[in-house]
């Protein structure tokens, strides 16, 4: 059986999920909490991770060496701009965005350096 990294990567890679998906030119893993928990971590019968909580799923993200990646907007200062923004920054709060130097698309050998911690 696949370790996690290499279950993540495979996912990523995969058509089948809409929740998760490389982010940053390949750099970064990007996370749709909601849907993830649904389509992924929800799963009847056939599972994918070990777990159908999305805290466990991040500790194993932690575990592995990845850190989470914040997301700065920069605010417009007349108010109509600002509510747009404020709207589009809650809708992307929802999108999780996890970083590991050992975790690149573009370089797939890194894969086996990434190991539990």
């Amino acid at each position: 059986s696949l370790c996690f990294p290499q279950k993540l990567w495979k996912m990523l890679e995969s058509s089948k999920f809409q929740s998760i998906w490389w982010s940053e030119g390949g750099k970064c893993v990007a996370i749709n909490k909601d849907l993830f928990e649904a389509e992924v971590l929800g799963r009847e019968g056939q599972q994918v991770f070990h777990t159908q909580k999305i805290k466990s799923f991040m500790r194993q993200l932690n575990a592995y060496g990845f850190s989470k990646v914040q997301r700065n907007f920069q605010r417009s200062a007349s108010l109509p701009e600002f509510l747009a923004e404020e709207a589009a920054a809650s809708a992307h709060s929802q999108i999780l965005y996890y970083y590991n130097p050992s975790f690149n698309r573009a370089h797939p050998w890194l894969l086996e350096t990434c190991k539990r911690r």
